[in-house]
C-alpha cells in the first residue's frame, strides 16, 4: 500500500472540543522497521530513525488540538473572573451593609443595657444608705441584753451546786436553760444580723461596682462601635489589619454577652432586693426578741414558784421509775442469757454443714460436682452465718442496753438521796436574783 492510500483511510482532527476536562492522549509512534526501513543505511551516514509522514501528521494534530483547548480554558478563565469580580463586589456591598446595620443594632442593645445597669447603681447606692442605718440599730440593741443573760447564767451556776444526781435538768432549769438559750440565740442573731447586715453592705457595694464596671465596659464599647457605624470606603482613618479576623479566645458570645449583663443585674437586684428584706427583718427581729425575753422571763418566774411544789412528786416518780428499771434490768440480763444459748445452738448446725462441705471436696475426679447437694450445703452455711450475724448483733445491742439501765439505776438512787438540798437552792438562792430583770423598752434598745 502507497502512502498516499494511507493518508486517505485516516480520520480527520476534530475541529471542535467539547468544554471539559480533557483525557490525557497518548502517542504510539510507529518506529521505522516495516517494508520502507532504513536501518540498513546506517553505515553509509544516514540517520538511522525517521518518522513516518503519518507521525509527522498525527504531530500536527496534537499541537492543533493543545492550542485549540488552551484557548477555551483562557476564554473560560476570562469569562469566570469578570463574573467572580461582578459577584464579589455586590458581595462586598451586602456586607458592609448588612455589618453597618448590624453595628446600630448593636448600639441600641448597649444603649438599653447601660441605661438598665445605671438606673440598677442608683437604686443600690440609695438602699445602702438605708441598711446602714438599721446596721446602727442593730449595735445599739446587743448592748442591753447583757443584763438579762448575767442573771439567767447566775440561776443556773446556783442550781449546778446541787449534788448528783439531783442535778438534773428539770422544768426550771429546762426554762432557765431555754431563756440562757434565747439570750444567747439573740445575741448570736443579732450578730449574725449585724455580720448579714455588713456582708450584704459589702456586697451592695461590690454589686454595684459590678455594674459600674460593666457599664464602664459598655460606655467604652459604645463609643468604639459608634466610631465604627461612621466607617465608610472613603473614611481615611481605614486601613489594613491582617490579623484583625482572629478571634481572642476569651472572646464573647451575643448570648454571653447578654448573659453576663443580664446575671449582673439579676444578681445587683437580687441583692437589693435582699436588702430591702434585710432590713424589714431587722424591724422584726428587735421587736420579736424584746417581746420573747419578757415572756421568757415571766415562765421562768412561773416555773420557780411551781418547782417547790413539785419537788416531792419528782421524788415518788423517781422512785416509781426506779423500781421500773430494776425490773426492766432483770427482763434483760434472762434476754441476754438467751441470746447467748441461742448462738450456741447454732454453732452444731454450722459445724455439720461445714464439714459435709469439706469432706465431700475430696470426691475425686468428676465425682467433684457442683450438684444440688453441694448448692443446698452452701446456702445452709450462709443462712446459718447470717443467723449467727444477726444474734450476735442482737447480743451486743441487749448487752448495751443493760449497761444503759444499770446507770440509770445508780442515777436514780442517787438523786433521790439529795433533794432536801435542791429545795434550799431553788427557794433561797434563785429567787432574790430575777428582780433585776430589765425591762422591754431597754431590751427593744430605745433606752
Amino acid at each position: 500500500m502507497s502512502q498516499t492510500d494511507v493518508l486517505l483511510t485516516k480520520q480527520p482532527a476534530p475541529q471542535t472540543v467539547p468544554a471539559c476536562e480533557l483525557p490525557p492522549k497518548l502517542y504510539d509512534v510507529a518506529r521505522n522497521t516495516g517494508a520502507y526501513t532504513s536501518s540498513g543505511l546506517a553505515t553509509a551516514g544516514f540517520r538511522t530513525a525517521k518518522y513516518l509522514v503519518d507521525e509527522w501528521f498525527q504531530n500536527c494534530y496534537a499541537s492543533y488540538h493543545q492550542a485549540f483547548a488552551d484557548r477555551d480554558q483562557s476564554e473560560r478563565q476570562r469569562h469566570e473572573s469578570k463574573q467572580l469580580a461582578a459577584e464579589t463586589e455586590a458581595l462586598a456591598q451586602r456586607t458592609q451593609e448588612d455589618s453597618t446595620r448590624k453595628v446600630g443594632e448593636r448600639l441600641q442593645d448597649m444603649h438599653c443595657w447601660k441605661s438598665e445597669l445605671q438606673r440598677e447603681v442608683g437604686e443600690l447606692v440609695a438602699e445602702t444608705d438605708l441598711l446602714l442605718a438599721q446596721k446602727q440599730r442593730l449595735e445599739r440593741a446587743l448592748d442591753a441584753i447583757a443584763v438579762p443573760f448575767s442573771i439567767a447564767t447566775d440561776n443556773l451556776q446556783c442550781r449546778e451546786r446541787r449534788q448528783h444526781p439531783d442535778l438534773v435538768r428539770d422544768h426550771v432549769e429546762m426554762e432557765l436553760l431555754k431563756e440562757a438559750e434565747l439570750i444567747r440565740n439573740i445575741q448570736e442573731l443579732l450578730k449574725r444580723t449585724i455580720m448579714q447586715a455588713v456582708n450584704q453592705i459589702r456586697l451592695n457595694r461590690e454589686h454595684k461596682e459590678m455594674c459600674e464596671m460593666d457599664w464602664s465596659d459598655k460606655v467604652e464599647a459604645y463609643n468604639i462601635d459608634e466610631t465604627c457605624a461612621r466607617y465608610h470606603n472613603q473614611s481615611t482613618e481605614v486601613q489594613f489589619h491582617p490579623h484583625s479576623t482572629k478571634l481572642e479566645e476569651s472572646a464573647s458570645t451575643p448570648e454571653t454577652w447578654v448573659k453576663f449583663t443580664q446575671e449582673n443585674l439579676c444578681r445587683a437586684e437580687r441583692e437589693r432586693l435582699a436588702s430591702v428584706r434585710l432590713r424589714g427583718l431587722i424591724d422584726c427581729i428587735l421587736r420579736d426578741t424584746a417581746e420573747d425575753l419578757r415572756m421568757q422571763c415571766d415562765a421562768v418566774t412561773l416555773a420557780f414558784g411551781r418547782r417547790l411544789e413539785e419537788l416531792e412528786d419528782a421524788r415518788h416518780k423517781l422512785q416509781h421509775h426506779l423500781r421500773k428499771t430494776l425490773r426492766e434490768i432483770t427482763d434483760q440480763e434472762h434476754n441476754v442469757a438467751a441470746l447467748k444459748q441461742a448462738i450456741k445452738d447454732r454453732e452444731a448446725p454450722l459445724k455439720v454443714a461445714q464439714t459435709r462441705l469439706y469432706q465431700r471436696s475430696y470426691r475425686p475426679n468428676v465425682e467433684l460436682c457442683r450438684d444440688t447437694a453441694q448448692f443446698r450445703l452452701v446456702s445452709e452455711v450462709e443462712e446459718l452465718n447470717m443467723s449467727l450475724s444477726a444474734l450476735r448483733e442482737k447480743l451486743l445491742e441487749a448487752e448495751q442496753s443493760l449497761r444503759n439501765l444499770e446507770d440509770t439505776r445508780m442515777s436514780l438512787e442517787k438523786d433521790i438521796a439529795v433533794k432536801t438540798n435542791s429545795l434550799f437552792i431553788d427557794r433561797e438562792k434563785c429567787m432574790a436574783h430575777r428582780a433585776r430583770y430589765p425591762t422591754i423598752l431597754r431590751l427593744a434598745g430605745y433606752q
